[in-house]
């Protein structure tokens, strides 16, 4: 990766959907598909927002708080958030500065 390299966090909840799909799931396709340098979606233990709603893990229900980061250049992921707009139930939205170490192969030689 050339470029600033920078990591962006999208807040968003499990039981958030668009259209028959969840959110976390098609933002992550997205991502694949526009090439994005990584994406991995977190479930959170526990977590609150705005509203101080309490999101956890239920039985009956999935209302637990999910991250997904993403990171690549900082154009090429101010471009793909601007993508999203027609997405609803996508919370805070963070880019954060970071600093990339490593950047390892898999066995196909490509990272």
């Amino acid at each position: 990766m050339s470029g600033q390299t920078k990591l962006l966090r999208i807040y968003t909840d499990e039981g958030a959907y668009f259209g028959d799909r969840k959110v976390f799931e098609v933002i992550a396709s997205r991502a694949r598909e526009a090439k994005l340098a990584g994406a991995t979606v977190l479930m959170a233990l526990l977590g609150f927002g705005r509203k101080a709603q309490l999101h956890t893990r239920h039985v009956l229900d999935d209302d637990q708080s999910v991250i997904i980061e993403i990171v690549d250049e900082e154009s090429r992921l101010r471009d793909f958030i601007a993508s999203l707009s027609e997405i609803p139930d996508i919370g805070l939205v963070t880019l954060e500065n970071i600093e990339v170490l490593a950047l390892r192969e898999t066995e196909t030689g490509k990272p």
